[in-house]
């Protein structure tokens, strides 16, 4: 197939532009390295079924001029502002980087006749569960982050487009994804501090913030899997491993990892890390292991890899 990689220099982008080459797949990718790097594709240059375009997906007509001219018989969507954290003091960014840029990449499919789509969601939707295994139809759905909230304003005109247009559509929500080329986060913080100063690690929040984190190639083999055959209509899944990790043991699990004894901890307390965290979070991830995938690494296990990968 020839695919569009919108966001395709971020994090996850990169890999699985990565997995899509190895299967043999053209692959166009878009990006405006408001979140992603140049150094993520680098290694790309001069592939012959690879192809880029530095170009802000907010852009309409210049995302259907990409859509007329390539053809695309995929799109797989992971552009966004993915750092929650920091668009808590520019709600903007995620009006115009995850919410705008979902609105175009539909519009320029449903004009130039593009019927399958992959987009990547987050547990953000489900909002403060207060610890509840939520499946994919626990409701309310109610967003505490702008994240969340632009990310269910692009599931609502997934929706639409979808039924109105006749696309055959999947989308995952994922929790904290880590690995290779991550480039924020705890793990990517607590290395990065640690480098730093390896005697001493801010903590925000009290620590006892427990969250499932997946590993970037679990998630990658898992789109893969999955957007081989989709059926009309929309395919929700929550994708995720079956396990939490809390603040606290990632920093323990970083200083093992970097091989640091006696650091000392300090946290600057509270219940959340910041305004619109959610401080614990788990799946119910029945409808996926049904279909019959499993996350190759417990949560833990995937903190532990990553910190490996990004030292």
């Amino acid at each position: 197939m020839k695919v569009l990689v919108a966001g395709g220099a971020g994090f996850i982008g990169s890999n699985l532009i990565d997995a899509l080459l190895a299967e043999g797949h053209s692959v166009v990718c878009v990006d405006n390295f408001f979140i992603g790097t140049r150094k993520n594709i680098e290694h790309l240059h001069g592939h012959e079924r690879f192809t880029f375009y530095e170009q802000d997906l907010a852009d309409l007509a210049a995302v259907k001029q990409i859509f007329r001219k390539e053809k695309f018989d995929f799109v797989f969507h992971m552009a966004a502002n993915s750092d929650i954290q920091a668009s808590a003091a520019a709600p903007e960014v995620e009006y115009k980087n995850t919410y705008t840029t979902t609105f175009n990449i539909l519009e320029a499919m449903r004009t130039e006749g593009v019927k399958r789509l992959f987009f990547c969601s987050t547990s953000a939707v489900y909002g403060d569960a207060q610890g509840a295994h939520v499946d994919e139809n626990y409701a309310p759905l109610a967003p505490i982050s702008y994240y969340g909230a632009c990310k269910l304003g692009c599931e609502g005109l997934i929706s639409a487009f979808t039924y109105m247009n006749d696309f055959h559509t999947l989308v995952f929500r994922f929790p904290n994804v880590i690995g290779p080329r991550l480039t924020h986060g705890a793990v990517f913080d607590f290395v990065k501090r640690l480098k730093a100063d390896p005697t001493q690690l801010t903590i925000l929040g009290d620590g006892h913030q427990c969250k499932p984190y997946l590993y970037v190639g679990d998630l990658v083999e898992c789109i893969t899997r999955f957007t081989k055959e989709l059926p009309q209509g929309v395919t929700v899944y929550n994708v995720g491993g079956e396990s939490q990790s809390t603040v606290t043991g990632i920093a323990q699990i970083v200083c093992r990892e970097m091989g640091l004894k006696n650091v000392q901890f300090h946290y600057t307390g509270g219940r959340g890390g910041w305004k619109g965290d959610v401080p614990e979070f788990a799946y119910n991830l029945d409808k996926i292991h049904a279909a019959g995938w499993h996350a190759s690494m417990t949560s833990d296990e995937a903190v532990a890899r990553t910190v490996r990968d990004v030292l």
